[in-house]
């Protein structure tokens, strides 16, 4: 048996761990270390069990936070975890809307807008070819 992550086929599941106060971040079995990585940069603990050769990776929100600093941190990843490419799912229970909102701003503001290119020209088949002189 998988975690959330394994059983719902997203890439990170948000939520509270049954019969704790702990928001946990379930990653996919075999998650890629860059997706770690990124969760740890969004400010998120990661854990492993067992430590160095890990065979579970998960990650928490820091629980020192208060209840509404938790929320209001796991639900700031979630863009920056969507833009990525990764597919999120979070309990609606947890989610700060006005922290997401903020988020989504500030990661529109700071990504790189594609240069816009203009196609290459065809060539033009109507061009008129040079004239054969004969001998």
């Amino acid at each position: 048996m998988g975690n959330r992550a394994d059983d719902y086929g997203t890439d990170v599941e948000i939520y509270v761990k049954a019969l704790t106060t702990t928001i946990h971040a379930a990653t996919p079995t075999g998650a890629p270390a860059k997706l770690h990585d990124l969760l740890e940069q969004l400010g998120l603990e990661r854990h492993e069990y067992p430590v160095g050769t890990p065979l579970y990776v998960w990650h928490t929100v820091p629980e020192h936070l208060g209840a509404e600093e938790q929320k209001h941190l796991a639900s700031r990843a979630i863009p920056t975890l969507l833009m990525a490419g990764y597919k999120v799912n979070i309990d609606p229970d947890l989610l700060d809307e006005t922290a997401y909102q903020q988020a989504a701003q500030e990661v529109r503001a700071n990504k790189p807008r594609p240069v816009r290119q203009q196609p290459p020209r065809a060539a033009s088949s109507s061009r008129p070819t040079p004239a054969r002189r004969s001998p």
